[in-house]
């Protein structure tokens, strides 16, 4: 089957009204990523080497989507909803390309495993001209059931037109399927609209192709295969199979989730094996980190590059750009944004660092921050290695502090710093015996006036 060319026709034209939603329905994300992305790498790992998006509501804001998640995908247009089929007929062009197989999908079903579909296009591979997949949901009611004869499957039968025994049957029509390349438009073409709808059912297909004696069959893929996504209640049902799925992956895999409940994986998330997770972490889009490393409690991390062995949080906030080296630690309620934490470098504390270096070894105090930004410009703070940086420090970008550096508490840096300086940027303090004495009685007598005067 490895030989065997696939285009994947993937029908998201729907409106999706019941999402309530200005959104095209596909592109509401799961784990960070729209819906119809998910139904993409499927096909792609299953082997489709073309992809055709037939799309509709929406169609340019679709079209910019795609730009991302499917650069290389042919998007057409199906101006009228007139049924599945004529939506799949709305790829034509791309059909005809003499694909070995084709490969019908939809773009609210994301959690389609790649398993699924090429179990389906090996049953091309085997000489079947249709091969649909099925399904066993809990409860059958509602879906178009799947007629077996002999091993062959001889039709697609809505609830609605099921005899009593038939709706016994629990094998049910998950909606999508592989065609024969070879196959593909002549039996398109022949689905007609003679129903109550007056639309074009690509389901007809298998009746169609039984007709003319080609072989048509049906292949099982789990409930949660063909969980199809039509509200906002569904759409929280699929992100959470996809997040179990991804936690059970992680452990095992050698990372250590200490409440798998409570940690929320993006798509993209790479994490290496003897990694910690404590609970209530949530990992954004674009995270990568290396093995050994421990991520403490309620830290919120996203376009973040972690070291082995690193330590962050608890309650930090890795934000993009942030670039942490091994052994590097970010302890609690600390930010960092387009940083680099060089190679045991510790930022421990109610801190902030942002367009700067943190250089190895380097010591941040708590309450320290960065000041990058001016309100039109960021500019860039570079901390030597080995510097220390004092308790609640302001270092003003542009600014650079020399290696083995040591700044002062309390200081406003505005000049840079030499390797091996000290610095101060405080005012001196004053002490003035017994006038805190003083001060007290006066604002307490002054008090005390105020509120005689209001009675």
């Amino acid at each position: 089957m490895s030989q065997r060319s696939c285009l994947s026709v993937i029908l998201a034209a729907g409106e999706g009204t019941r999402m309530k939603s200005a959104m095209p329905k596909v592109l509401h994300a799961i784990a960070g990523l729209p819906m119809v992305a998910h139904v993409v790498k499927a096909a792609e790992a299953a082997g489709a080497s073309g992809l055709a998006l037939v799309i509709g509501h929406g169609a340019e804001e679709m079209r910019k989507a795609a730009q991302k998640f499917a650069p290389q995908a042919e998007t057409f247009v199906q101006e009228k909803r007139l049924g599945t089929a004529h939506a799949v007929l709305a790829a034509r062009a791309a059909i005809s390309n003499g694909y070995d197989d084709i490969l019908v999908m939809f773009g609210d079903t994301p959690l389609i495993d790649a398993g699924a579909l090429a179990a389906a296009r090996q049953k091309l591979a085997e000489g079947a001209a249709v091969a649909v997949i099925g399904f066993r949901p809990p409860n059958p009611t509602g879906y178009g059931r799947l007629i077996e004869e002999g091993g062959r499957l001889v039709a697609i039968r809505e609830e609605k037109d099921c005899s009593e025994e038939e709706k016994t049957i629990g094998f049910c029509n998950a909606g999508m399927m592989a065609v024969a390349g070879k196959h593909a438009l002549q039996l398109l073409d022949k689905v007609g609209n003679n129903n109550a709808k007056g639309e074009f059912y690509l389901t007809d297909i298998v009746e169609i192709a039984g007709a003319e004696g080609l072989d048509v069959v049906a292949t099982e893929a789990s409930f949660e295969n063909a969980l199809g996504i039509n509200n906002r209640a569904e759409l929280a049902e699929a992100e959470a199979i996809w997040q179990a799925r991804r936690r059970r992956e992680a452990m095992l895999a050698g990372v250590t989730l200490i409440a798998p409940e409570t940690v929320y994986f993006s798509h993209d998330t790479e994490i290496g094996a003897d990694t910690i997770v404590e609970p209530n972490v949530w990992f954004g889009p674009g995270v990568k980190i290396a093995s050994g490393a421990r991520i403490h409690a309620f830290s919120h991390i996203e376009g973040a590059t972690i070291a082995s062995n690193c330590d962050v949080g608890p309650f930090a906030r890795l934000r993009p750009g942030a670039d942490l080296r091994q052994k590097a630690k970010v302890g609690n309620f600390c930010e960092v944004k387009q940083a680099t934490i060089e190679e045991g470098a510790k930022v421990n504390h109610l801190t902030y660092i942002g367009d700067a270096r943190v250089g190895a070894g380097a010591n941040i105090g708590a309450g320290t921050i960065t000041c990058n930004y001016d309100g039109f410009s960021k500019f860039f703070t570079d901390i030597g290695e080995g510097a220390f940086v004092g308790s609640n420090s302001a270092l003003v970008a542009p600014v650079t502090i020399g290696k083995g550096g040591y700044i002062a508490s309390g200081s406003v840096i505005t000049e840079s710093v030499p390797d091996d300086a000290l610095a101060f940027g405080r005012a001196r303090q004053k002490t003035l015996p017994g006038k805190g004495k003083e001060l007290r009685e006066r604002f307490a007598s002054a008090a005390a006036a105020k509120k005689k005067a209001a009675e």
